[in-house]
């Protein structure tokens, strides 16, 4: 096979303009599920185990060993959803022209990068969404931009993981969208270094750790437009724990993603499987409180940006080499880069055809919040 690539690759990071690149704060802070020397295929499955909570029993001296409580261990699915690809087509005419100004390898590695800008910037968009329409439980106020006068939701934020018996093991991340960034970059307490105990944020606009949360910002942050349900009651009663909730009297939809309140409980619970058949089903660990039978229920407003808190494990993003048959295509070199900016790997393939070639970087991905538990939702 010839090697095409080789001598190119270094130009794909050490292009001579600089290459806009959006912020991706997600990606950095979900588990990578990345193997080059492995491919997949569109609609494959990736399986994850989960344990349910354990009850524990009276200790009864005997003689025997007792035979223990049977337990069960479920399984969760993630779906290889996209198989994306950005093509880039050269004409040996092409190749001549420029290499009479900035050059071929220039320009060819300015494309890569730009490709795979395109392509993390919608590996990014899945992952936020995916993981606020699997939030627990939601703060803040949709249509309001978090942190305009202190940091409280961080507090708040962080009180529905630790509720939850999420593990606080400094890898806990909150990704918000660049508004949230300034508002927090514009907190006196945080720009005074007596007080923030640094100059970071004041010098360098660093966003600091707060109460052993680490801050990013993704422009993958999405805002929610809301379900048209309206005057929904419950339908049946329901204990603490419970994440199906039946629901009756009321018209229109309820979507994931939504918030919901019930009358008498402050909680604002993250809708995960949208209205269908009378029942939605909220984020693990459900309900906090008790509900009776005809208790009001309210869809939440519309959101500008739905910012999320979550721990890494929370989230998966599976990323992979696209399949190619048995034997191989008609490329006649593949490498796979790493992308430096987001970490994020990708494929690069070169075609020859007559008196032309095309470069294609290319990318297979899904995307799975595992815990809902482990997520807090922050309305902006």
């Amino acid at each position: 096979m010839a090697n095409v690539l080789t001598d190119l690759a270094a130009d794909i990071y050490k292009a001579a303009d600089i290459v806009g690149r959006e912020l991706t704060g997600a990606s950095s802070s979900v588990l990578i599920n990345a193997n080059a020397s492995e491919r997949v295929a569109k609609g494959d499955t990736v399986r994850s185990h989960f344990t349910r909570a354990a009850t524990a029993g009276d200790i009864t001296e005997a003689m025997t060993i007792p035979e223990g409580t049977d337990q069960t261990v479920d399984n969760k699915t993630a779906t290889i959803t996209k198989a994306r690809s950005v093509q880039i087509p050269w004409t040996g005419e092409d190749m001549k022209h420029v290499n009479n100004g900035s050059g071929f390898e220039t320009i060819y590695g300015d494309q890569v990068r730009q490709a795979m800008r395109t392509l993390a910037n919608e590996a990014e968009v899945d992952l936020c969404t995916d993981i606020y329409q699997n939030a627990s439980r939601a703060v803040g106020t949709a249509g309001t931009t978090p942190f305009a006068s202190n940091f409280d939701v961080v507090a708040e934020s962080r009180q529905v993981l630790v509720d939850n018996g999420c593990p606080t093991d400094n890898q806990i991340t909150m990704v918000m969208n660049t508004l949230a960034g300034t508002n927090l970059r514009n907190l006196a307490q945080l720009q005074k270094a007596n007080e923030a105990g640094g100059t970071d944020l004041l010098r360098q606009g660093q966003l600091l750790d707060l109460q052993g949360i680490m801050l990013k910002e993704s422009a993958g942050i999405q805002a929610h437009t809301k379900g048209t349900g309206d005057s929904y009651v419950t339908n049946g009663t329901f204990a603490v724990g419970d994440t199906t909730i039946s629901i009756d009297g009321g018209t229109g939809t309820v979507l994931a993603g939504d918030v919901v309140t019930f009358t008498g409980d402050t909680n604002k619970y993250v809708v995960v499987t949208a209205l269908s058949g009378g029942d939605i089903v909220i984020g693990a660990p459900g309900l906090r409180q008790s509900l009776a039978d005809g208790v009001a229920m309210t869809v939440g407003d519309t959101t500008t940006a739905s910012n999320v808190v979550f721990h890494r494990n929370a989230a998966e993003l599976i990323i992979r080499p696209p399949a190619v048959p048995m034997g191989g295509d008609a490329a006649d070199d593949a490498m796979v880069i790493q992308d430096p900016f987001s970490g994020l790997v990708f494929e690069v393939r070169a075609y020859k055809g007559y008196r032309k070639s095309m470069f294609e970087v290319a990318a297979s991905w899904g995307v799975k919040t595992w815990k809902p538990d482990f997520v807090t939702l922050l309305l902006g």
